[in-house]
């Protein structure tokens, strides 16, 4: 068996947290060396109960010859820098979506990582779940004909952001529909995103909407092949963390995803309810698993991951197209 990838895992938030004891606690494949985090205590507070080291500066992750490979959870405006960093360092790269906060910080980012010659990932954790994987196969083994009609959603738990004057206007379209995005480009196989309409709105926050808030919004995708895509999403769904997936075929349809945490349903006398999952990191847990355990994988056997820069343009360029709908109130192109 080969040895594990050495990894540092830069950025100590809630993400990193999560992905640090995944890394240390579920890929045999990874080796948790570092956790690097600038806020005074934060990557100790991570770290030492994972046994790695916790640093203080990027550059000493970067300099650290035991360090094979970098785990991006940082702060998303800092992404592109940090992927550039690392890739000139020498270091494999995972990084958490989006891969930077324009079309041209992510090509530049590709373009580092393809010039260094490092693995470069981009984590768009819904292609390592296990029913998102298994559509997929289905799709692409022609199973339900040919693709007419996609939809994806995302709906965050919870009762909306606690300081919505705090979250930057195009979040719902860059940080949380980004994932609608890919997935719904991976579920079009040989096919591309060509225009967007996109609705959005203040509807949980309405009193943040003359500030350019925006909470709720649906899309419609116009693809390559004639399909036609929606996704939608809310930063606020009462019953728990909501993200679900349907392609309809000219043969047939699948559909994915469930909130349910198990298969147990109780019935009693107010009826049949299942128990939700309250996080992204409680339902995709297994997914957050298989896309860490790709990663590793691709930079033991020495080739492209399963996710790459290109995808991750791909899907920013579709959030970039939204924006420039909302912006106009017209359809807008989607950049390729």
């Amino acid at each position: 068996m080969s040895q594990p990838v050495r990894i540092g895992l830069i950025g100590a938030g809630r993400i990193g947290a999560s992905h640090a004891a995944v890394l240390a606690r579920r890929v045999p494949e990874a080796h948790l060396t570092a956790v690097v985090d600038p806020r005074p205590g934060a990557a100790d507070l991570i770290a030492g109960p994972l046994g790695a080291r916790a640093l203080s500066s990027v550059g000493d992750v970067l300099a650290d010859p035991a360090i094979d490979a970098v785990v991006i959870s940082a702060a998303s405006v800092a992404h592109r820098d940090l992927i550039v960093a690392a890739a000139t360092a020498g270091k494999h790269v995972f990084c958490e979506k989006p891969a930077g906060m324009s079309l041209a910080e992510i090509d530049e980012a590709r373009t580092a990582a393809a010039a260094a010659g490092v693995v470069f990932q981009v984590g768009f954790n819904r292609r390592f779940a296990a029913d998102f994987a298994a559509a997929h196969d289905l799709i692409a083994g022609g199973r339900i004909g040919e693709v007419q009609l996609i939809r994806s959603l995302t709906r965050d738990p919870g009762t909306g952001p606690a300081d919505p004057g705090a979250v930057p206007q195009w979040t719902i379209f860059t940080q949380t529909l980004i994932h609608d995005f890919d997935t719904l480009n991976w579920l079009n196989p040989g096919a591309h995103a060509v225009d967007v309409l996109a609705t959005a709105d203040a509807l949980i926050a309405p009193d943040h909407r003359d500030r350019g808030h925006l909470d709720t919004a649906v899309v419609v995708i116009r693809y390559s092949n004639g399909a036609i895509a929606t996704a939608e999403a809310s930063f606020a769904a009462a019953y728990g963390y909501d993200v679900r997936g349907e392609v309809f075929g000219s043969n047939g349809m699948v559909t994915m995803g469930e909130g349910a945490t198990t298969s147990m349903r109780l019935h009693d006398l107010a009826g049949r309810a299942a128990f939700t999952a309250r996080s992204d990191t409680d339902l995709l847990v297994d997914s957050y698993t298989g896309e860490l355990t790709e990663f590793c994988r691709a930079v033991t056997e020495k080739r492209p991951a399963a996710v790459t820069g290109d995808d991750a343009y791909a899907a920013f360029a579709i959030a970039q197209a939204c924006i420039d709908s909302v912006t106009t109130g017209a359809r807008a192109a989607v950049t390729r």
